[in-house]
């Protein structure tokens, strides 16, 4: 059986025996038509859509392997035993194998006895793992997480990059790529990256209407401290409070726990054993309210969250989108909430300022390498910093961190590093130190763009959908706090009552009379408006502007 003879009868059948599902939800037989199509295809789906289904439906039916990329091994290990609870054969191939484990495996792979293999990017950069994946018929190369392999995504993968080459080596089988959260610019890229420009495209939409947003303002530490137990005392069911840093997690889950609220703490330093303990706690119903940075949360599939909580501001909304959509999966009413304090936006500029080095540092680690013939044999950081003049220790390890992107050095052993291109010219290094700076202005206007969320007063769907380059014919979604109560006039003085600036110039006007027909606004638009000056338009409706001043103030005005 090909993938051109496989029935919809026939997989109908599987749907309902093996998945236990009587219909596809919405875009889900779009995807798989598609794929069996031998389409190379790109799906751009809300989280909790069911992109995972889109793949096991029709790799089930399939005769050869489908191989799954995914970068994270927890998330792999859940998709395996799902798979394997329903009778599929399923396996990964990761570093949680034991040597034993891993022989018996590869060997089930290269006979054919394994319908779905699950593998992290790394290893598919392995050659002799993929001269072994060759004697396999490949049905579907899947890549979870696609926006990943994007150099301007939010959650950029160096080795993701990699993979083109690893399809490639395989024969260029069918690719189907999975996402939750891409720009029009990352969907671009990520064909560009794939060598694969002609890529089907299903872009199910991310809007999600039984989720409800909300942004609480929270001026000061104390106003969210008391805002979050009031919210958690109004909202039933199971939820996630989100925090940026592990102090705040701490601090936090203390606060609750003073109040007698059931929580638990998870982040990146707990042990396994106790991230392991709250996880399957929370996901068997036993824990109502989880505190979490960014450790928690992906591929976990409980479909009754019924609130995410952000207590601090995020760094893009990518990454606000996957988080809050992680509430109402089962298509029940779920509130999404963040507590808005400003100085909440410092935290992810120290989280920029520590990811990108200064161009300078690059350049010195460089030569620093250099001096040391770096390229003759291993060095230590430590030993690299003493020759990097006036380079902080911590610098000299993200620059390392972004060498190894960029495939300058290899990490031989851990802290242990060697030079790998030798003799760069001038412009060569200022080419790859301006990557760099790209990626960082980048990030920097996902976070400018997140504070506009968390500060118009137009609709936060819309902010969303329009942040995401998807057009819907509405202004206002009826299911967020804006759309639920009349538009805050932040700005635009009434035109019987103008205010004359301090030096005399003219009085303001309303913004009709500045600008022309309101109704003609869109984003990105540049104005001028007098007192304020120059701006541009980050968002509009029917009801109000919202314009972003030189400055990067952000002010509302009245329609």
């Amino acid at each position: 059986m090909t993938a051109e003879t496989v029935q919809f009868s026939t997989l109908r059948r599987t749907l309902r025996h093996t998945f236990g599902f009587r219909a596809l939800r919405e875009g889900q037989e779009e995807v798989i038509r598609s794929v069996l199509a031998g389409k190379d295809t790109l799906v751009i789906m809300p989280t909790g859509a069911g992109k995972s289904l889109c793949y096991q439906l029709p790799g089930a039916e399939l005769p050869g392997t489908t191989i799954i990329v995914s970068p994270l091994i927890s998330l792999m290990k859940d998709q395996v035993d799902k798979l394997r609870e329903l009778g599929v054969n399923a396996v990964q191939v990761n570093s949680t194998l034991s040597r034993g484990e891993e022989i018996e495996v590869l060997a089930e792979i290269q006979k054919e006895q394994r319908d779905f293999v699950f593998v992290t990017p790394e290893r598919l950069a392995q050659p002799e793992f993929l001269e072994m994946l060759k004697t396999n018929l490949i049905d579907i190369f899947v890549i979870d997480e696609a926006h990943c392999i994007s150099q301007w995504g939010h959650d950029f993968r160096p080795s993701y990059l990699r993979l083109r080459t690893a399809i490639e080596a395989l024969g260029n089988p069918r690719i189907l790529a999975l996402t939750a959260t891409a720009t029009p610019e990352v969907v671009d890229d990520i064909r560009h990256q794939l060598g694969r420009e002609e890529m089907e495209i299903i872009d199910i939409g991310v809007f999600r209407e039984s989720l409800r947003l909300e942004v609480i303002p929270a001026p000061r530490e104390e106003s969210k401290r008391e805002a979050l137990p009031r919210l958690l005392g109004e909202m039933g069911g199971a939820g996630i409070v989100y925090v940026s840093t592990i102090k705040d997690c701490e601090e936090v889950t203390e606060h609750l726990r003073s109040l007698g609220f059931d929580v638990a703490r998870y982040h990146g330093r707990l042990g396994a054993r106790e991230r392991k303990r709250t996880q399957d706690r929370f996901m068997a119903g036993d824990l109502r309210v989880i505190v979490a940075t960014n450790a928690f949360g992906m591929g976990i599939d409980k479909p009754d969250i019924r609130f995410v909580v952000h207590y601090n501001l995020p760094g893009s909304l990518e990454s606000y989108y996957q988080e809050a959509g992680r509430a109402g999966r089962d298509g029940e009413p779920a509130r999404c909430v963040l507590l808005y304090q400003p100085e909440d936006k410092n935290t992810q500029v120290f989280f920029l300022n520590g990811r990108y080095p200064k161009r300078e540092h690059f350049l010195e680690i460089y030569r620093a390498l250099a001096r040391l013939r770096a390229d003759e044999q291993e060095f230590a950081a430590g030993e690299i910093q003493k020759r990097a003049s006036g380079v902080a220790k911590a610098k000299v390890s993200v620059v390392l961190a972004l060498m190894k992107d960029l495939e300058m050095v290899a990490e031989t052993s851990p802290g242990e590093y060697r030079l790998l291109r030798t003799g760069l010219s001038a412009a060569e290094l200022d080419a790859m130190a301006d990557l760099y700076e790209k990626r960082a202005e980048a990030d920097r206007d996902r976070l400018r763009r997140m504070v506009l969320y968390a500060q118009t007063a137009l609709c936060r769907w819309k902010a969303i959908l329009d942040y995401f380059g998807e057009e819907v014919d509405w202004d206002r979604c009826g299911h967020c706090d804006n759309c639920e109560k009349p538009i805050r006039e932040l700005a635009a003085p009434p035109a019987e009552k103008p205010v004359r600036p301090p030096n005399g110039a003219a009085a303001v006007l309303p913004l009709a009379a500045i600008v022309g027909d309101p109704a003609a606004l869109k984003p990105g638009d540049a104005v001028t408006l007098p007192i304020f000056g120059a701006g541009e338009v980050r968002a509009a409706d029917a009801h109000s502007v919202l314009i972003e001043l030189a400055g990067g103030e952000v002010r509302e005005f009245r329609r």
